[in-house]
């Protein structure tokens, strides 16, 4: 005796799906071929950057404040981006098509929360302001020229965390650099 008759002449029958089930598995077939005709589309975000250079220079930028480490961390910040989100490589100047490069113009701190026995800083923010070009190396000309770019990073000085400082860096940093990398997009 197979399974199924057996269960049939237990009186037992196999469960069936209810209408709302059904509609959930039909949504998720409909979700999966969809996602699958747009890979098969080729679409890639690489494609909305122009698409006349190969290669970018990331010098360090010049800090003009009295916070120092936080051009590192955005030199790190900004080759990370542009190999991971763009079709360029990273080169030296010598041998790159384009240049980005910037100065760090101001980073002002702001206690954004204090504690209520002591009123000491709870947590901070740091805000960070750049100016950049990238720069067309071949022709001297910029591609793009901006000023007054800022993005914010936050810490908590006080205890139990007692994070340093350059958690704001660190995360002013990454921030600038998504920032700075999605101005480089060509105008499509």
């Amino acid at each position: 005796m197979s399974h199924d008759s057996m269960q049939a002449s237990a009186g037992h029958r196999a469960p069936r799906p209810s209408p709302r089930q059904g509609r959930g598995v039909a949504m998720v077939v409909c979700c999966v071929v969809v996602g699958l005709s747009l890979v098969g589309c080729g679409y890639r975000t690489a494609e909305t950057y122009p698409t006349a250079y190969a290669t970018v220079s990331v010098p360090i930028f010049e800090n003009r404040t009295f916070y120092k480490g936080i051009e590192f961390a955005l030199a790190e910040a900004l080759t990370k981006q542009i190999t991971s989100r763009t079709p360029y490589r990273i080169a030296s100047p010598g041998a790159a098509d384009t240049i980005l490069q910037g100065s760090i113009t101001r980073i002002e701190q702001f206690s954004v929360a204090r504690t209520g026995d002591s009123s000491l800083p709870e947590q901070m923010e740091m805000q960070v302001t750049v100016d950049f070009q990238w720069k067309d190396l071949r022709t001297g000309e910029d591609i793009i020229d901006r000023a007054g770019f800022t993005a914010v990073g936050r810490y908590i000085p006080t205890q139990p965390v007692g994070e340093a400082v350059q958690v704001a860096h660190f995360d002013a940093a990454n921030s600038l650099a998504q920032d700075i990398v999605d101005q480089m997009r060509g105008d499509w």
